[in-house]
């Protein structure tokens, strides 16, 4: 395979640029309806110059549904909503063979009948209410963007993102998403209570006659172009180097495993980890104006890339250790290591 050029001539100086202002057209949009969550959009507009997936966790009542579907409008993306529920079905999301009869012969035949899987932004609302079987539905639609129902391959349209939520105080009637399933999220986000300044302004908004229209100020093509883009940003090889030893390093079963780390962590993150922090910090740096990551990219996006692929030990959740205070101790540990560029 042929790496794509690095980001060097006027030309691609300019496409960096262009998806700067694209993106700060799509915050002002979004603005002009979501208040604040200003971390949580950021994180949403990497994960897609990413062309990655985001979970969402926060309880009810924090516009996330809102969120999504402002985004996908500010992107011209055509945007699906799936309730997820304890008895929904595989076919109620990728599609369902139904009889039709030709009313020309009579004759009888099977259409496959797309399911709401077929667009390009898709919102799995509440995703850990519905079982396994039917979660599983989306995992070759997340990886491969396509859709396999009767032995026949369907493929989705680009760009294809899968935004889901999940309640994380609610247990009782839910299933906890499988580690093979989360592990297709780039970022799980968590998002916050607003601050009493931004509730004021969204109580003053839901109850008066305010009204706020969305417009669409990016296509899907330049979408695709500017994940093209975000590929072609270089990655210096001592930022690389941080980020494998820092993913290796909460790996229980490496041999180089720190005892805290053997004693705090059940599970630590795959290859899959390495391969999205380092997209996700080449779309932040072009985000801040750069065409070159730093290791504050890596950091920075360190906890919504790995705080949902470390499983924690019986005795870390019994002393009441989170996996975001072993993600903020690795990353500490990692700033005391031997000098390092930055």
């Amino acid at each position: 395979m042929v790496n794509p050029p690095p980001i060097e001539s006027e030309d691609d100086m300019a496409a960096a640029q262009q998806l700067v202002t694209a993106c700060q057209k799509i915050r002002e949009q979004v603005g002009r309806v979501v208040v604040g969550q200003d971390e949580v959009i950021e994180q949403l507009l990497i994960a897609i110059l990413a062309r990655g997936h985001c979970l969402l966790e926060g309880v009810p009542g924090l516009a996330k549904t809102l969120m999504v579907k402002t985004l996908a409008e500010s992107m011209n993306l055509k945007f699906r909503r799936i309730q997820f529920t304890p008895d929904l079905m595989p076919g109620d999301i990728t599609g369902t063979e139904i009889i039709q009869e030709d009313p020309q012969t009579g004759h009888r035949q099977f259409k496959f009948e797309r399911g709401p899987v077929f667009t390009q932004m898709l919102l799995a609302d509440e995703i850990n209410r519905t079982p396994p079987k039917t979660q599983a539905a989306l995992l070759e639609a997340m990886q491969e963007h396509e859709v396999t129902a009767a032995g026949k391959t369907y493929r989705l349209d680009e760009p294809f993102f899968v935004l889901a939520t999940q309640n994380p105080i609610e247990q009782e009637g839910t299933y906890p998403l499988p580690e093979a399933q989360r592990d297709r999220f780039l970022f799980l986000v968590v998002v916050d209570y607003p601050t009493r300044d931004e509730e004021a302004e969204i109580v003053d908004r839901t109850t008066s006659s305010f009204t706020s229209a969305v417009e669409a100020v990016v296509s899907g093509e330049e979408i695709m172009q500017f994940q093209r883009t975000v590929r072609r940003v270089p990655l210096p090889p001592h930022v690389k180097d941080w980020v494998l030893d820092t993913i290796r390093a909460v790996r229980p079963r490496d041999e180089n495993a720190k005892p805290w780390v053997k004693e705090m962590i059940e599970w630590g993150p795959g290859p899959r980890a390495s391969q999205q922090l380092v997209l996700a910090a080449k779309a932040r740096a072009l985000l801040q104006g750069r065409t070159h990551v730093t290791i504050d990219d890596v950091e920075t996006l360190a906890h919504p890339v790995l705080r949902h692929r470390i499983v924690p030990t019986f005795a870390a959740d019994a002393d009441g250790v989170t996996v975001d205070d072993l993600i903020t101790r690795l990353i500490k540990e990692q700033r005391a290591a031997p000098a390092q560029v930055l």
